[in-house]
């Protein structure tokens, strides 16, 4: 029997395709814009440049201070940077921490976001903004901080390091496979779901055996595309909440912390979910989803393990214990002892376990 389910569109625009990036300059002129702010992390200045060059008139300047984790002292210097110099637009070019500054902008001042990711992460696709503040990640969903357009070019994905190709991609897995039990999901979104998870998963091994093949490049990117808008149209769960618990709280990198903790959240939540974990396994021709993605992770040499990440072990009951306060909706229900044992097992770098 179909399940009953809402669908709605989100208002955004994708372009995609080798050598898309110099099509900036019409994108900004398609959203109405005239002054756009490229925004960056330090080490991608240099392609920041490369698309000031391509907006030409079009340019009010360059910001090169997006951090991880988007802490709250770095958003408001972007801000007053964006008001000083009369930006009516923000380009960010690079991966989530770059995308999630725009965001931060987008949210206090409306002006409009154009995206050009260069990593999987595929906060391009959502309207989800994270905002760091105290020691603590706040994460929020509003309209205003949807890039109106994003601009997928696979050659700027090139030069991503394979250690962080492969992380980032297992990232954006995260964000389709608990699409697939969300509470508020689709069959679009499923479907979706799937395919994304399918592309990444042929995708990074063939980027391990050459890092430079342009078609795994672009399966990697269409997959994080279809990814990220799950994660744009449904609602996250726990492996989410933990996720931003352990960054935010813990500073720890983004999307390795992602890789480590997605097949055991998954396994947490496979007796509530069975459906959801054989369309995973599916698509990674596996004979189970947590399993398999582990068994992935560690065939191809990401991490598995959160003390390699610099965690201690002391901290995991406190992260428990955050976790736990202001939880997601979650398949399963959230429980303090079954959830340390998962934080242990993830610290270890063991098996996954229901």
């Amino acid at each position: 029997m179909m399940r009953e389910f809402v669908y709605k569109a989100l208002p955004s625009r994708v372009v995609f395709g080798t050598g898309k990036v110099t099509t900036v300059a019409d994108e900004v002129e398609a959203i109405g814009s005239s002054r756009a702010l490229v925004l960056c992390t330090p080490p991608q200045r240099a392609q920041a440049e490369m698309v000031a060059e391509m907006l030409g008139s079009r340019l009010a300047g360059i910001h090169d201070g997006a951090e991880m984790h988007v802490p709250i002292e770095s958003a408001r210097r972007a801000r007053a940077l964006a008001a000083e110099l009369g930006a009516d637009c923000a380009v960010a070019i690079g991966g989530g921490s770059t995308i999630g500054l725009g965001k931060a902008i987008a949210l206090e001042s409306s002006i409009p976001i154009i995206a050009i990711p260069t990593t999987y992460a595929g906060s391009e696709m959502t309207p989800i903004y994270g905002i760091t503040e105290n020691g603590l990640k706040r994460t929020g969903k509003d309209v205003r901080v949807l890039p109106r357009s994003v601009i997928y070019d696979p050659d700027l994905t090139m030069t991503l390091p394979l250690g962080m190709s492969l992380v980032s991609g297992m990232n954006a897995i995260a964000h389709a496979a608990e699409g697939l039990y969300a509470q508020d999901g689709n069959p679009v979104m499923s479907l979706m779901g799937q395919e994304g998870i399918r592309a990444l998963a042929e995708g990074m091994p063939q980027l391990v055996e050459a890092p430079d093949d342009k078609e795994a490049r672009a399966s990697c990117l269409y997959g994080a595309w279809l990814c990220g808008t799950v994660l744009g149209n449904v609602g996250m769960s726990l492996h989410h909440k933990l996720c931003h618990t352990l960054g935010g709280t813990f500073n720890l990198p983004h999307a390795e912390t992602h890789t480590i903790v997605l097949p055991h959240a998954l396994a947490y939540n496979s007796p509530n979910a069975p459906e959801a974990m054989e369309q995973i396994a599916n698509a990674i021709h596996a004979s189970d989803g947590p399993g398999g993605l582990h068994r992935i992770a560690t065939k191809l040499g990401m991490p598995t393990a959160l003390r390699d990440l610099g965690m201690k072990e002391a901290d995991l009951d406190r992260a428990c214990e955050i976790a736990l306060s202001k939880p997601y909706w979650n398949p399963r229900p959230v429980e303090a002892a079954p959830l340390r044992a998962l934080l242990q097992r993830a610290w270890e770098g063991a098996e996954p376990r229901p």
